[in-house]
């Protein structure tokens, strides 16, 4: 059965994300590899800093995530948004109020029909969230 993941592509920051998302949302960040430690063929003209490729380890799915070459930035994360599911409301509301930390919240947590609590935000790093709790995921 195969698995689906989420990947994200950042401009130059991505170290930066990966970093904090580890930390908001206890995950263990198994591998971060600049394009740098790549081998000579798979490496891009000024990028040796970015981030070529990224794997957080949350619960055993992953978020993974690079930086995109200078010379082919991304243009803004459209059309998509994670989604984090917790059993308790206090842990929804506290990794909610982390992840909107410096981004922008477009629908404060609240009580909906399918959830005790349920919020949607944008991050620091563009990065599009629905957090719920205490309801179905």
């Amino acid at each position: 059965m195969p698995v689906l993941d989420s990947y994200l592509f950042f401009n130059g920051n991505c170290a930066q994300a990966m970093r904090f998302y580890e930390k908001t949302l206890g995950g263990k960040l198994e591998t971060m590899m600049t394009y740098a430690e790549a081998p000579p063929e798979a490496r891009q003209p000024g990028a040796d800093d970015r981030i070529m490729h990224a794997s957080l380890n949350i619960d055993g799915r992953r978020l993974m995530a690079s930086d995109a070459p200078p010379n082919q930035p991304v243009q803004g994360m459209h059309g998509f948004s994670l989604s984090l599911g917790y059993a308790s409301v206090d842990e929804a509301r506290r990794v909610f109020d982390a992840l909107s930390a410096g981004g922008k919240v477009t629908m404060p947590v609240s009580k909906t029909f399918w959830a005790e609590a349920f919020g949607m935000l944008t991050d620091q790093f563009g990065t599009h969230w629905m957090v719920s709790g205490g309801g179905q995921a």
